[in-house]
């Protein structure tokens, strides 16, 4: 079924739902790195790196896997850790496991960075995201993202997080 869809192009709904998420989306990245520089000098892209490391083992993973689980490619995933680096927020470390891997380390300067940024951004999310949503929405909206994440791993071009 899903294959005779993809030579059409969106219905009205679709075209609706796509285009109000494209709106929200480039605001919400805009206004997430505003707030996030403004009040913690780092940029969206920063926080979502650290926030992946965070959420680690050891707060520590290889390159490639951290490439994947923030849907990032992996060049570009490496430029912004030398930036970071520089800062002192990770740190890039031969690998355990894989001698010809790397990994990548939140530092403690990167931990204390993160854990100082987090109560600000949450408070921004909640305002920007879901103030106007009640449980019920908030529920629905938690649901049809998961499908749409699980589409996009279906279907998507970069590994999923759990493959790598």
């Amino acid at each position: 079924m899903a294959a005779h869809r993809k030579n059409y192009p969106l219905n009205a709904s679709q075209q609706r739902t796509w285009l109000n998420y494209m709106r929200v989306y480039h605001r919400l990245e805009y206004e997430m790195n505003r707030q996030l520089l403004a009040d913690c000098g780092l940029s969206l892209s920063d926080y979502t790196v650290l926030n992946a490391l965070s959420q680690a083992p050891g707060r520590r993973t290889q390159l490639t896997a951290l490439a994947t689980t923030i849907g990032w490619e992996r060049s570009r995933l490496s430029h912004h850790l030398q930036r970071m680096s520089g800062r002192g927020l990770v740190e890039r470390v031969r690998s355990d496991t894989d001698g010809r891997s790397t990994d990548v380390l939140l530092s403690d300067a990167g931990w204390n960075t993160l854990r100082s940024a987090a109560p600000l951004h949450a408070e921004r999310v909640r305002t920007l995201f879901f103030s106007d949503l009640d449980a019920r929405q908030d529920e629905q909206l938690a649901d049809i993202l998961a499908v749409v994440y699980t589409s996009i791993l279906r279907e998507g071009t970069l590994p999923s997080p759990d493959q790598t």
